[in-house]
């Protein structure tokens, strides 16, 4: 059994996109409109089959009182290397995204860093 996507709600579709396309080389599909319930989508294909979906619509509030939910806590990509974790946050630190920690071993032996995508998600980068 496979997980099929997980799903993002973002108030900026497109700039949501041009990050995963950007940073982790997704590729999207054609975006999905519903008029019906002013509902927007794509689908973010990565080299490996996951697929993430990132969805607009109207009325989603970006309001984090707290910065621990209860929830998904972030979404991890693997970029093959400590090498390309290092770089990969660099670039991501230079671009202007907020690095929530520098690459690093955790405790549990995976070398990652984190970053905050533009919607504030958390996302790991590991070897």
């Amino acid at each position: 059994m496979n997980i099929e996507h997980v799903a993002l709600w973002t108030n900026d579709l497109e700039r949501s996109k041009i990050f995963y396309e950007t940073y982790f080389k997704g590729k999207a599909g054609e975006k999905y409109i519903s008029k019906r319930e002013s509902f927007e989508s794509y689908f973010i294909t990565f080299d490996s089959g996951s697929r993430l979906e990132l969805m607009k619509m109207p009325g989603i509030s970006d309001n984090r009182e707290t910065k621990i939910v209860t929830g998904y806590v972030h979404i991890a990509f693997s970029v093959g290397s400590r090498e390309k974790v290092d770089y990969l946050t660099t670039v991501m630190k230079q671009d202007g995204y907020m690095v929530v920690s520098d690459p690093r071993t955790t405790g549990d032996g995976y070398y990652e860093s984190c970053v905050l995508d533009p919607d504030g998600n958390r996302v790991e980068i590991t070897e």
